[in-house]
This record gives structure tokens, C-alpha cells and sequence, in this order.
């Protein structure tokens, strides 16, 4: 056995096991610490397969932003993660169901693949084009032949984004918010009152 399936074999380890903690820990700051394990040997994966921009786009992205984000926001909200817990019971049976059609789906692909490659016995690869940089070859392919997928993609997120938003935005009472409307239609007569104030009748102490 080479050095090259060594490495591959312990990442791949690594990143199934880091994935199962993430699930099964109780802490859920150590849940995230594990996300952020499993992004690192993720992305030792893809620089073996030699896709060295989607290793970069992991680690800077994902654990530069998401996975920090995720555990500055658990450690600094005041979460009742016992009262969270409370309902784990009750939808188990469901999320056995769930879970067990997700594992038998990605056994018929794992063996799909395994018997007849990636691209299947109807479709041949591409073939890699050569002296061309990992993040150019990317670009062409999303940019060219997946070019709607990326950007009805794109159009998702936003609404995922724009959902979010909405439902978790709280109208307190008695907080003054801008009323876009009455500030473009704002004139000089309306924005502005000059009082005459005789001497000795202005403000005082």
C-alpha cells in the first residue's frame, strides 16, 4: 500500500468519524469543533483528487465563516438546548424512516458507481483539458453547460435568505422604524417649522 492510498484512507476515516460526532455529541460547541474536523479532512480529500480550489473554497468559506459562525452563535445565545431535546424522542421513529432511505440511496449509488464509474457506461468523462488551473476548469463548466442549474441555484439561496429573514423578524412596540415613503415625499414646508420667538422667551435652565 502507497503513501497516497494511506492518506486517503485516514482522511476519509477521519471525516466519517468527525461527521457521526457531530450528530452524536452532546455539547454542541464540540458538535461544531467536529463540523470544523470533518470540513479540514474534506478538503485534504479534494486536494488528493486535485481539485485545489474547491479544497481552498472549503476551508475559507465553510470554516472561515459558516463553521465559526455556527459556534459564535452557540456560545454567545442563551440556548436551552435541554429544552430542544425534549422533543427528540417523539420524532425519532421519523428520522429513522428518513434516515434509513437516505443510507439505502446512497448504497445504490456507492454500487452504481462502483460497477459502472462515475459517468456511467453511456456517457464518457470529459477529458481534462491540459495546463488549465483547477478554479479556471471549474469556472467553464459551471459558466457553460451548468449555467442554468447555477443560477436557478443562486435563486434558491436568495429566497432562502429573504425567508429567513422574514420569519425571524420581530415588530417590537414603541421602536421607531423608517418610513421610506414619507422620507422621499419629504419637502422643506413639511420637514422644517420656523417659530418666532420673542426675546427673553427661549429656553432656560
Amino acid at each position: 500500500m502507497d503513501l497516497q492510498a494511506i492518506a486517503f484512507y485516514l482522511l476519509a476515516a477521519v471525516t466519517v468519524i468527525s461527521g457521526f460526532l457531530v450528530i452524536t455529541a452532546r455539547n454542541p460547541v464540540h458538535s461544531v469543533l467536529f463540523l470544523i474536523m470533518a470540513f479540514f479532512t474534506a478538503a485534504g480529500l479534494f486536494v488528493m483528487l486535485g481539485a485545489e480550489f474547491l479544497a481552498m473554497l472549503l476551508i475559507v468559506v465553510y470554516v472561515g465563516a459558516v463553521a465559526v459562525l455556527f459556534l459564535f452563535v452557540v456560545m454567545m445565545l442563551d440556548v436551552d438546548f435541554t429544552q430542544l431535546r425534549e422533543g427528540f424522542a417523539r420524532y425519532l421513529p421519523i428520522g429513522m424512516v428518513v434516515g434509513g432511505v437516505l443510507s439505502v440511496e446512497m448504497v445504490m449509488v456507492a454500487i452504481t458507481v462502483a460497477a459502472n464509474g462515475a459517468a456511467g457506461k453511456n456517457a464518457a468523462p470529459a477529458a481534462p483539458v491540459a495546463d488549465l488551473p483547477n478554479a479556471e476548469a471549474i469556472g467553464r463548466v459551471l459558466y457553460t453547460d451548468y449555467i442554468y442549474f447555477f443560477q436557478a441555484a443562486g435563486l434558491v439561496l436568495l429566497v432562502a435568505m429573504i425567508g429567513a429573514i422574514v420569519l425571524t423578524l420581530r415588530h417590537r412596540p414603541g421602536v421607531r422604524r423608517q418610513n421610506i415613503g414619507d422620507q422621499v415625499a419629504r419637502t422643506p414646508a413639511s420637514g422644517m417649522k420656523i417659530v418666532q420667538i420673542k426675546s427673553g422667551e427661549g429656553l432656560s435652565e
